[in-house]
């Protein structure tokens, strides 16, 4: 399955050349659905506020400046695993088979995770394209194969997106799943882009912070995070990014998308915790985005907020591994959250990608990724709080970004 927007995917407006537009840019709320976003508390100025009432934003630095630092041909290198990362070999017979405690967890790599909870399938962030890009011949490219064919994956009672951005919401995949019978939860204004690749509205679970759907025996709520919404050249802002929780008969779950570390995960714990499984971003973190990615440091942060204070349950590291989005060194975010993990007294699962776990089992904990790193420049036992000469000090996605804006540009 290839990924984005191709030359194919370009619609020609009456407006001529100048509006021709990549089809996996999605399309703008309009109609009922802008009216709703306008009535949102949380909506203000004309965009989307973050917890705070900051809106959600880019970077302040420009692309070429991100362009220059994420092409730096010294610190590019250690950005990609040298060697094969090991993708693990069985997932499909291992999820044939109902998960013995009630709840199984699966991560497909970067933020998309299978949950198998109280007999019911939800799939979080699915991405299966080649590049998470509109376009086909640039932008990130993935640095290990699926796990699993998308087809060979089975029937999912509801897959879940957290906000727009093209690692997390991938136009192919999506209208694969479009000829299914899933449901779709999505944050407020997301659904437009669905609609637009052909997933009918009466499939769509369209929410703001703090409201809640029911699938089947499981209620999904969309609970606030802090980030910024958009794919095209020119960001309306008028699209909601969330965190999610899923309550089932016996477990709970908690999926944070992307977000910057705020207090707001302990109010998110009070009400929906705690979880038995958190899947938290650590990765794609800088100097340049302080408020919209978590270090691994602040990723156990927030797991712990959302427990009350005290290690509880299992934390699953998301959003790192997969693409080359940021300026540390590729295996930094899985050392540096085992490490804070470890010293917070915290049991964090460590899958390989495609590697199911029960987390009232068996939890893995091999440091899978160091067989794939190289040695020398790998940060290994470096502390999260320590300086780093992989890059932790400079910019991190927006340099992905970057990569994009130069590539719609062109």
């Amino acid at each position: 399955m290839s990924s984005g927007g191709t030359v194919t995917g370009l619609r020609s407006q009456r407006f001529g050349l100048g509006s021709l537009r990549p089809e996996a840019f999605g399309a703008e709320p309009r109609g009922e659905r802008l009216a709703r976003i306008r009535r949102s508390p949380h909506f203000k100025d004309g965009v989307f506020q973050n917890p705070g009432g900051r809106g959600g934003s880019r970077p302040d630095a420009s692309s070429l400046e991100l362009a220059k630092a994420f092409f730096d041909k010294d610190t590019r290198p250690l950005r990609s695993p040298s060697g094969t990362v090991p993708v693990y070999p069985t997932t499909l017979a291992d999820i044939a088979r109902p998960p013995a405690t009630g709840l199984r967890v699966t991560w497909l790599g970067h933020s998309s995770v299978l949950a198998e909870i109280d007999g019911h399938r939800v799939l979080f962030d699915p991405v299966w394209g080649e590049r998470c890009s509109p376009f086909s011949f640039a932008g990130p490219k993935r640095l290990h194969p699926v796990p699993v064919p998308l087809t060979a994956l089975g029937p999912v009672d509801v897959v879940v997106i957290s906000h727009d951005h093209y690692d997390h919401l991938d136009m192919p995949t999506i209208k694969a799943l479009a000829g299914t019978e899933t449901v779709f939860a999505v944050p407020l204004g997301v659904g437009a882009h669905l609609e637009h690749w052909g997933v009918s509205a009466d499939r769509l679970r369209e929410l703001d912070w703090q409201e809640a759907t029911k699938v089947g025996g499981l209620t999904l709520t969309a609970t606030p995070a802090r980030h910024f919404c958009g794919r095209g050249l020119r960001n309306a802002q008028q699209t909601l990014w969330a965190s999610w929780t899923v309550a089932g008969d016996r477990h709970r779950i908690y999926h944070s998308g992307d977000t910057g570390y705020f207090e707001g995960f302990k109010g998110i714990g009070a009400e929906h915790g705690p979880f038995d499984a958190t899947m938290i971003q650590i990765g794609a973190y800088g100097e340049l985005w302080p408020d919209i990615h978590m270090t691994p440091e602040e990723g156990v942060r927030a797991h712990l907020d959302l427990q009350g204070g005290a290690p509880h349950g299992v934390l699953l590291p998301i959003h790192w591994g997969t693409f080359n989005l940021a300026m540390h060194a590729w295996a930094e975010p899985g050392e540096w959250t085992a490490d804070a993990a470890e010293d917070a007294g915290q049991t964090v699962a460590l899958p390989r990608p495609g590697q199911p776990f029960e987390p009232g089992g068996e939890i893995p904990a091999e440091r899978w990724w160091r067989v794939a790193a190289d040695p020398v420049t790998a940060p290994w036992r470096r502390k999260p709080g320590a300086a780093s000469g992989t890059g932790t000090a400079a910019g991190a996605a927006p340099a992905a970004q970057a990569e994009l804006d130069l590539a719609s540009d062109g």
